[in-house]
């Protein structure tokens, strides 16, 4: 059976994630007096944050947790007197209205609406910045369906945001889904927990040391066109 939807991650595979992170923590740094060029300080605040982001996908933390806490431990590591509370807010309202769409990521979309295939992002983050980031791009209005991790109480790759998908999208016929994204242990480690095909877009050609294997790997998103019309192909054939 050829595929009829594709799943898709939004962070690094539509949209370019860390020029959106890169310019909110600009302006929220800046707003502390503090110089966002200064590589200890960008450091110190990314490495704090990207270890969040780990416990939250094991599940150790709640997406709630992880927006005040990332703030909180960079304070206290610069020695400022801030509310975490107050900085947290004003950096998710910078972020979600940060919106880059990836090269390539418009064509894709376009491709996919005009040969008959259902799209829907799933994505681990936080609703006001992901659907934000969204309704400020030209891929808005592709999606059948957005699902978000702080929405389901799952993050990727736990089964349970893709039961939420499969619910909202009407459909569980796994075997007509593709789960494409950049991250092997989200992505590709949730779909083949769910038992669906996965497509590793992978742009700067990184090994997998992980031992997760996707169905699929791409390297440029023109690529999964070559992947669906050879599917496609093989189904019309046994027709």
């Amino acid at each position: 059976m050829s595929y009829k939807w594709i799943l898709l991650d939004l962070d690094e595979t539509l949209f370019d994630f860390k020029m959106s992170e890169s310019r909110a923590l600009s302006y929220i740094l800046s707003s502390m007096n503090l110089d966002p060029e200064d590589t200890v300080i960008t450091d110190c605040y990314n490495q704090i944050n990207r270890g969040l982001w780990q416990e939250l996908e094991e599940g150790r933390i709640s997406s709630a947790e992880l927006r005040v806490e990332r703030f909180r431990r960079f304070c206290l590591e610069q020695g400022l007197n801030e509310d975490a509370g107050i900085i947290s807010d004003r950096y998710i309202q910078s972020l979600s209205e940060q919106s880059f769409v990836l090269t390539g990521a418009l064509e894709l979309c376009q491709y996919l609406k005009d040969n008959g295939y259902n799209m829907a992002v799933v994505t681990n983050g936080i609703k006001q910045v992901q659907f934000g980031r969204i309704n400020r791009s030209e891929l808005k209005g592709f999606f059948e369906a957005v699902i978000v991790s702080e929405d389901t109480g799952y993050q990727k790759p736990h089964p349970g945001i893709f039961e939420h998908t499969f619910s909202q999208i009407g459909s569980n016929e796994k075997e007509t889904m593709l789960m494409v994204g950049d991250s092997l242990t989200s992505d590709i480690q949730g779909g083949n927990n769910v038992g669906i095909d996965t497509c590793w877009y992978n742009p700067n050609h990184l090994p997998n040391t992980t031992g997760i294997v996707p169905t699929y790997e791409i390297h440029d998103l023109a690529e999964l066109k070559g992947i669906l019309e050879r599917s496609r192909g093989r189904e019309e054939l046994k027709a």
